[in-house]
């Protein structure tokens, strides 16, 4: 490294670092940030009002939060809420950006990417989801078109779902190991981690664990009560709990007590952070082989019994 970096970090909008509502984004941004200051570079990080992450400085930007892109339709218009905290954050990176060398943007929104050519500094885009519109397709590969090498990705599996996966960059996810602690009394008990909303089939995993006679531990931001509320009528005879939102730390001690993890995705998940967490624990990863369930499920629950 030949003279150390002034990065300015630009958060997902839609919710505050640390809520569990951007999912993943939190984490790799903590981890991404983290690491750069242990390797000697100086950042700001801008997200919305609220957000904390320890041992991290947070500039706040007021403002209202983003729609996820995931409950949109794939022919969906661009939309911004009244006092958008997205605009309000790409304005201050404006004020601000002259003084860093690049900016990394963690937003999955078609605002930071049309900005691009505006901006002197270059700007730099970790795409934290798959193809889910046909508008932010467009503006993504009009932005690698003009400026190669800038879109990264997570997983090739993310990337092969735009037309354009031959020129995103692969960069996995890294992981604090240290966090995590092996636990090697494991109890009746399975577990499921993510944002509880309709893309991550929580039904499907229910319905397994329902088969094994294991009790279902549920762990995630209640992003949609609606669908939760709906999972519970649909099930009400099954044996399953949920427990909250918890910070890494709690989450690794009580996740390492179960004797295995279901991902059951309805959707090509751009990594799977939780899977690489749970691992760490020394807990199983069960999961389909894809984003897409498999057609056969009763024949995935039969091979879970056998297996548990």
């Amino acid at each position: 490294m030949a003279s150390p970096l002034r990065l300015l970090l630009l958060s997902t909008p839609v919710g505050p670092l640390g809520s569990g509502l951007g999912g993943g984004v939190e984490l790799t941004l903590r981890n991404i940030a983290q690491e750069m200051v242990q390797r000697g570079h100086s950042l700001t990080i801008l997200a919305p009002t609220n957000s904390r992450l320890e041992g991290l400085v947070i500039q706040e930007v007021p403002g209202n939060l983003q729609i996820t892109a995931q409950t949109q339709g794939r022919d969906s218009p661009i939309s911004l809420p009244e006092n958008s905290v997205l605009a309000n954050l790409w304005d201050a990176a404006c004020q601000m950006h002259h003084s860093y060398d690049l900016l990394l943007n963690f937003a999955y929104d078609w605002l930071p990417f049309y900005l691009t050519p505006f901006f002197d500094r270059p700007i730099a885009h970790l795409v934290s989801m798959g193809s889910l519109t046909a508008a932010m397709d467009q503006v993504i590969e009009q932005t690698i078109e003009r400026f190669p090498n800038t879109i990264g990705v997570h997983s090739r599996a993310q990337a092969d779902t735009f037309s354009f996966s031959d020129r995103c960059v692969v960069l996995g996810n890294g992981l604090d190991l240290s966090l995590y602690q092996f636990q090697p009394q494991p109890q009746n008990a399975l577990a499921w981690v993510g944002r509880i909303a309709p893309e991550k089939g929580i039904e499907d995993a229910i319905v397994a664990a329902q088969a094994t006679g294991a009790t279902l531990k549920i762990w995630g931001a209640m992003t949609d009560p609606d669908y939760w509320q709906m999972v519970c009528k649909n099930h009400p005879q099954a044996n399953f709990s949920y427990e909250g939102f918890l910070t890494t730390e709690h989450l690794q001690q009580c996740l390492g007590h179960c004797r295995g993890l279901l991902m059951t995705p309805k959707w090509i998940e751009a990594f799977g952070n939780v899977a690489i967490e749970a691992l760490a624990c020394g807990v199983p990863v069960i999961a389909y082989r894809a984003g897409w369930p498999c057609r056969n499920c009763s024949r995935w629950q039969n091979r879970l019994a056998g297996y548990i």
